[in-house]
């Protein structure tokens, strides 16, 4: 079992060494138990209580919404034309692939928009359609439609052009298409601007959309794309799509649902477990590429969430953020298995650059936020620099915000222009604040969590002031100290940890964000030797269960950047601590087995 970021990509190792400030302080936030529930769940769905206490907690209370969550079938799709325009697109789209029509697919960059391509692209193949494909680049292009573009396609002879993850905000470059001639089709997941505008084009295919019944509003892009592809396969042979074409398909919609950090409930949970179960048994060149760069065996080992959000697609958005994301869509179509390797090391390299700006780039935060007082004091962070590179604020952001609990918005400045990405916390919808600002910028976007913009750098301070208001107003901490919560899921004494349960809790993956992996806590742990520090950072402790009859379940415990906390709270052979922890199956030749992964001790009360 493995623990999911927002962005599934990280700056640097866990075991990295960039302190130069204080964390933040640790709160506990444990979950109120529902006992009497989850022992009735537990009886009739035939569960461990701590499972059972765990699906409560997930608004699931009856055996059978038990038993669908915990076993997701190809049955439990929606019907992809309850989305509202879904019936005017396929027509449309069948309409170009009798007439040989060239249909141009417009993505984005990152993993969701560049899967959402691959999906469309070997749908309307397979039907013996005719496709294009352009996806932006980042630094020459940006984000969105470009009007540009569609004068170019609709001077090649393409009459329809279908948007991947993109165009929800496009309104000039739908207005552009509908002079030109153009029919355009928005398939996106992004929230509308304020009010009920839309752009002009033929469907719109958005669940968010004002008036869409569709039952699934989370969505990303990638599987927007997957609903379009199954409506139009199922159109020609129902049985053989859902038998056959779907579940292949399922593939690039779980990476992308996985990696774009949608809730994992509903049927986001059905593509992505069923997408994970096809993975572990990847038939195309590229797929199998990818596989051997990250250094992943699918055959050989359980492939988790974990993987895909941080193994698989930090190499899959590296395409875009450094170079070119078209690499991406040539890799999962290409039959050839020596040019997928050549691709997939290419993404491999790139991934590695990334990681090595991004690190620069974190130093140069860090010290900045060490050395400005008034600055790291501020409700929201707003850090700039010249040069940074484009394709890794957003990631820097949310570095930022998982050390200091605050939102935070990171700009890179070029050539007179603010080009900016803030990821945000629970209970401040980042979007809703730049939306406070509209008149500054160029272009904006996003949701609560994520934004992105860009502006003329001079305007920058006038932002700085608007949103440092904004959130003092919001998020005014009145003199205390933000904090880092620790969500604590359910108690469960370490010595309940069994091989059986162990395997239950694998039943909850995929696990990330709406379906979060379990931090349980087991209260009075007594550790049964003294404790070790490995590489003068991380911890390991051997514990046990106190009960009154003595301690029980002894079991190892890791706490990767937690031997100076050990140091702080004394822990000497026979302390007696309360732990908060997640449950790690260690697969080491020569120590394996059941452990747990410290995530925050505290001294037990007397």
């Amino acid at each position: 079992m493995g623990s999911l970021g927002a962005l599934g990509e990280s700056a640097v190792s866990s075991q990295g060494s960039l302190r130069p400030f204080a964390k933040p302080e640790q709160r506990w936030i444990v979950a109120e138990p529902h006992p009497e529930e989850a022992m009735a769940l537990a009886r009739s769905a035939r569960l461990p209580v701590v499972l059972a206490e765990l699906l409560i907690a997930r608004g699931i209370a009856q055996a059978s919404e038990a038993y669908a969550f915990l076993n997701p079938e190809i049955t439990h799709l929606n019907d992809p034309f309850l989305m509202l325009g879904m019936t005017a697109a396929v027509e449309r789209v069948e309409s170009a692939i009798r007439r040989r029509e060239p249909v141009l697919l417009y993505g984005d960059y990152d993993v969701d928009g560049t899967t959402a391509v691959v999906l469309l692209k070997t749908a309307i193949e397979m039907l013996g359609g005719v496709v294009r494909f352009h996806v932006p680049h980042r630094l020459r292009d940006g984000y969105g439609l470009q009007s540009s573009v569609l004068e170019a396609a609709y001077a090649d002879g393409v009459r329809l052009v279908v948007t991947v993850d993109t165009g929800m905000r496009a309104f000039a470059e739908a207005d552009a298409a509908r002079r030109l001639g153009l029919d355009l089709i928005i398939t996106d997941h992004h929230l509308a601007q304020a009010g009920d505008a839309l752009p002009a084009a033929m469907a719109i295919l958005n669940p968010n959309r004002h008036g869409c019944p569709y039952p699934e509003k989370s969505l990303c892009g990638a599987a927007i794309a997957l609903k379009l592809a199954q409506a139009l396969l199922e159109r020609r042979d129902a049985a053989r799509t859902r038998e056959k074409t779907l579940p292949s398909f399922l593939k690039m919609a779980a990476i992308a649902t996985i990696a774009d950090a949608v809730p994992l409930r509903g049927e986001n949970r059905t593509i992505a477990a069923l997408g994970l179960r096809e993975l572990r048994r990847p038939v195309g060149a590229g797929l199998r590429a990818l596989f051997a760069a990250a250094n992943l065996d699918p055959a050989s080992k359980q492939l988790t969430g974990f993987d895909v959000a941080f193994r698989l697609a930090p190499r899959i958005n590296a395409a875009g953020r450094m170079d070119v994301a078209s690499d991406v869509i040539e890799l999962f179509s290409t039959r050839d298995a020596g040019r997928a390797q050549e691709l997939a090391v290419k993404l491999e390299r790139l991934n590695r650059e990334r990681r090595d700006i991004e690190e620069r780039a974190l130093r140069a935060i860090e010290e900045r936020l060490a050395n400005d007082v008034e600055l790291s004091n501020d409700c929201l962070l707003i850090v700039d620099g010249d040069g940074w590179h484009r394709g890794v604020i957003g990631i820097l952001a949310s570095r930022v915000v998982e050390r200091c609990a605050k939102p935070a918005i990171v700009v890179s400045l070029e050539d007179g222009v603010a080009h900016g990405s803030g990821r945000s916390v629970d209970g401040f919808p980042l979007l809703e604040a730049i939306e406070t600002c509209a008149d500054l910028f160029t272009r904006f976007g996003g949701h609560a969590f994520a934004v992105g913009f860009a502006m003329p750098a001079g305007s920058l301070h006038e932002l700085k002031r608007r949103l440092r208001d904004h959130a003092q107003q919001r998020l005014g901490l009145g003199g205390r100290a933000p904090q880092r919560l620790l969500r604590i899921h359910a108690e469960l004494p370490l010595d309940r940890i069994t091989p059986v349960l162990a395997g239950w809790l694998r039943k909850l993956e995929p696990l990330g964000h709406g379906n979060p992996e379990p931090v349980f806590v087991a209260r009075r742990a007594r550790l049964t030797a003294e404790p070790r520090i490995m590489k003068d950072r991380h911890l390991r402790l051997e514990l046990a269960q106190e009960r009154a009859q003595g301690a029980r379940g002894a079991i190892r415990a890791v706490g990767w950047e937690m031997a100076a906390r050990a140091a702080e709270l004394r822990l000497a052979h026979g302390s007696v601590i309360d732990l908060a922890y997640r449950i790690r199956e260690n697969d080491h030749p020569d120590y394996g087995g059941l452990e747990v992964e410290i995530v925050g001790i505290e001294n037990a009360l007397s």
